[in-house]
């Protein structure tokens, strides 16, 4: 699942690999998937992005736009992956972008994903205006003013902390996989109550959120994500699927797996006490 480090890492690849290239044809909507999500009809996307020039990618929250001329093409929740000329190309997918030259991108969805295009300024989407519309963790502009407007609002004290960071758009691209770290690096459980929380614990919880989403991206996304070219990320996950089981490495606890608001959370039995 793309969030914010991938979307910011899948970005800068991008630009490297297909900017400035001209797009030689698409296909889209090939495979047929019940989750797979487009803006109008997918037929039409190979009428709208043929002969057009890949300008720049990037980063919208957890998705990554990339601009040709006056179209747009939106990633969401699923990552791209760049294909050499000689490379075979999947057999199912739901996008696949051709350059000439003989270089592509294709687009297959596992559990959901968005993959939409359209001329600028002709879409709209509440996630993707939203995500326009609020900072980003890795900007100035997400300081601790702002985010002690948003964690001292009436209307998410009697929320978890977990649903407070990752629900309800609060925080654009900041999503459940990014929130384990988040949490273990701030010392909370991630279903303590954010009425519970000390000033000092908002305090940290707020450093958490921009150091560990700062050490992610720079590190090219998580390691439980892959990238363009198929690799995983280079930041090694410290709560995740990759690690339950294992003792935690600051206090020796257990990493351990729970169901909790739809999702998985992970959290040290050590470290995280609620």
């Amino acid at each position: 699942m793309i969030e914010i480090p991938e979307a910011v890492s899948l970005s800068r690849q991008l630009n490297e690999t297909i900017g400035g290239k001209k797009i030689a044809g698409v296909i889209a909507g090939l495979s047929p998937h019940k989750f797979a999500w487009y803006h109008g009809d997918p037929k039409d996307y190979d009428a709208l992005l043929r002969g057009r020039t890949i300008g720049t990618a990037a980063a919208c929250a957890g998705m990554v736009e990339v601009r040709a001329g006056d179209a747009v093409i939106l990633f969401g929740c699923v990552v791209p992956r760049f294909h050499t000329r000689d490379e075979k190309r999947p057999r199912k997918h739901h996008l696949l972008i051709e350059f000439e030259g003989g270089t592509a991108i294709s687009a297959t969805v596992q559990l959901y994903g968005e993959l939409y295009c359209f001329r600028e300024g002709e879409f709209h989407n509440p996630y993707y205006d939203v995500a326009k519309a609020k900072p980003s963790p890795l900007s100035d502009e997400f300081d601790r003013a702002y985010f002690d407007r948003l964690i001292t609002s009436s209307d998410v004290q009697r929320l978890s902390v977990k649903a407070f960071l990752a629900t309800e758009q609060r925080i654009p691209g900041l999503g459940n996989g990014v929130l384990q770290d988040i949490l273990y690096n701030a010392r909370i459980h991630p279903k303590r109550l954010v009425e519970t929380l000390t000033d000092d614990e908002r305090e940290t919880l707020f450093h958490s959120v921009k150091s560990t989403l700062r050490e992610m991206t720079e590190q090219g996304g998580r390691d439980t994500v892959k990238d363009l070219f198929g690799r995983p990320g280079g930041y090694r996950t410290r709560l995740s699927q990759n690690t339950v089981g294992n003792p935690c490495p600051t206090c020796g606890g257990m990493i351990i797996k729970q169901p909790y608001l739809g999702g998985s959370i992970y959290f040290c039995n050590g470290c995280q006490k609620f």
